[in-house]
């Protein structure tokens, strides 16, 4: 049996006997079925985080009253890291990633944690399982860390204990589509988030009550909703589980962060991208009769998602009562191509970081 090892800011590592990676076929991963060696675990209880440990990924027991079962109080965070070379991998934007993760924290009422511990686990797990990390370009090792209550309470108020976790795996494409354009379709009878809620945090529940109108949208033949604002239905917020861009005349246009949208990493990058390159950049609100009228004009260029698991996404269609706008359907626009060119070069350390996104970590 392997000896423990100590980090540097104090983890325990308690390595795997056993690697599982002959289970892994990296010629064929399919997003998030697959799990690294190790796992992050830390818990809180007596108003403090305890000692952190590093070790096999595998099941834990909780019994039926464990709270987030009941109460739903959970956050997590989506992020990525990508293999450079024999010695290198580079992970994206962790410091956003943790600041949001935070920012989660402290609107679901759980404690928050230290980015030292944070980046310390992080790397800590890359080295172990940099096996893991899948070469071939559009793969990555998706890391996700989450915080759930895990008192034993049957009581409708914040736990008094919590169980922090950070498990990652490896990926290929999110979307079945690959880097191809997706078809969106409105929804009059549901609403992703409203402003006061938790829209602009990564809570469980966000997501749960997005996939009825998901399936009913796939039931339909379309890929995604597009979410419009809970009090008008008016104006665009979201596409799926994504930031939205529209990039009309020379400007990118992308609903501004008001309560009820969730402040993408991979959002203020392609902002961050666009201003570089000379665009004109607006965060507002936009309309979905603004977007029409801009099509039946000519000047809707492009539409476009953004987020952690497919970075760019291409728009090629949206239905909204009957009437549709059709973009180019086989190929994305340009601006979303070199958006995301730029981007992934970046992450796979085959373009210079000016911006200091990328954190290398040496295996």
């Amino acid at each position: 049996m392997m000896n423990e090892i100590i980090s540097s800011t104090n983890i325990t590592v308690k390595p795997t006997e056993q690697s599982r990676i002959h289970e892994v076929d990296f010629n064929n991963l399919v997003f998030g079925r697959k799990f690294s060696d190790h796992m992050f675990e830390m818990h809180f209880s007596e108003d403090k985080w305890h000692e952190p440990v590093i070790k096999p990924f595998g099941t834990f027991e909780v019994t039926p009253a464990t709270n987030v079962f009941h109460y739903g109080q959970a956050v997590f965070e989506g992020m990525k890291a990508f293999y450079v070379d024999e010695n290198t991998v580079n992970i994206y934007r962790p410091e956003t990633h943790h600041e949001r993760f935070n920012h989660s924290c402290r609107r679901m009422c759980i404690p928050e944690t230290s980015y030292e511990t944070f980046i310390d686990a992080l790397e800590t797990l890359i080295r172990l399982d940099h096996q893991w990390i899948p070469k071939k370009n559009g793969t990555s090792l998706y890391i996700r860390p989450f915080i759930f209550a895990s008192d034993n309470l049957l009581a409708a108020r914040s736990s008094d204990k919590f169980t922090y976790q950070i498990i990652t795996s490896p990926v290929g494409a999110y979307y079945a589509e690959g880097f191809n354009p997706v078809s969106l379709t409105t929804s009059e009878k549901y609403v992703r988030a409203v402003v006061g809620g938790t829209g602009n945090v990564k809570t469980a529940g966000n997501y749960a009550a997005s996939f009825l109108p998901a399936k009913k949208a796939k039931e339909q033949g379309y890929t995604q909703v597009l979410w419009l604002d809970a009090k008008e239905q008016k104006y665009i917020e979201e596409v799926g589980t994504m930031n939205i861009h529209f990039l009309i005349g020379d400007t990118l246009i992308t609903p501004a962060l008001n309560g009820s949208i969730l402040p993408g990493v991979t959002r203020r990058s392609v902002i961050a991208l666009a201003r570089e390159w000379g665009l004109n950049v607006e965060e507002r609100k936009i309309s979905l009769e603004e977007v029409f009228a801009a099509n039946e004009d000519g000047s809707l260029k492009e539409i476009f998602g953004s987020g952690t698991a497919a970075v760019v996404s291409p728009v090629g269609l949206i239905e909204h009562n009957g009437k549709t706008i059709e973009l180019d359907r086989e190929k994305p626009g340009a601006f979303a191509q070199k958006c995301f060119d730029e981007i992934t070069d970046i992450q796979y350390g085959r373009k210079e970081d000016k911006f200091g996104w990328v954190h290398p970590v040496s295996i």
